[in-house]
């Protein structure tokens, strides 16, 4: 495994985005466990991405204007959609006393659309994956599925610490109304801020 790989694949995971925003919102609201699922789920959703990837379908999302434009407007109507719910006190950043109240699946399934619905994560991986895999590789699938594992425990990694850490200063947050409300404003805004990011994007 290349260091290079690693260094990069670390630098794009680390640099918060909509799933990052996602496991620090179940953290905070909800705690550690909460924060655990979010961080899987934000995980599962890499591997429509991965499998656009590998079986040439991002390719039809770089080159198709329809295809890309429709997962594009459905990316950034969810974002803004996940802004709304954020401002509102029974929404994303809902505080719950009993951190179980939401299941775990529909946190997972929150989690996956989160990144699923971002056509610009596919393109990536069809312009990131292949620059790890020498043009000598014999068999440059099982590599590529390799790389992709490896990039995909990264991400739970680091998002598991994203959201311990959100977990972590939940007490002291939610002991705070306005601090919560200014929290709500800052994630809904954000939120808005990737929709329009991704709005914004080109094939």
């Amino acid at each position: 495994m290349s260091l290079d790989f690693l260094l990069t694949s670390l630098i794009v995971i680390v640099s918060p985005g909509t799933g990052v925003l996602f496991t620090l919102a179940a953290g905070l609201s909800r705690g550690r466990r909460a924060s655990i699922v979010a961080a899987f789920g934000c995980t599962l959703g890499i591997v429509p991405h991965i499998a656009a990837a590998v079986l040439g379908l991002a390719a039809v999302l770089h080159t198709s204007a329809v295809a890309f434009q429709t997962l594009k407007v459905l990316g950034v109507a969810y974002l803004i959609y996940m802004a709304w719910m954020t401002l509102k006190e029974h929404g994303t950043l809902k505080v719950e006393t009993d951190t179980r109240a939401r299941s775990s699946r529909d946190v997972i399934a929150s989690a996956i659309l989160v990144n699923i619905l971002n056509p610009k994560l596919s393109i990536f991986f069809l312009a990131f994956l292949p620059q790890f895999v020498s043009a000598s590789e014999t068999h440059p699938l099982p590599r590529m599925l390799e790389l992709s594992g490896v990039f995909m425990a990264l991400t739970f990694i680091v998002f598991v610490g994203y959201g311990l850490f959100a977990a972590a200063v939940r007490a002291h947050v939610i002991s705070r109304p306005q601090v919560m409300a200014w929290m709500r404003r800052a994630f809904a805004g954000a939120f808005v801020l990737l929709g329009v990011k991704l709005a914004l994007a080109e094939r």
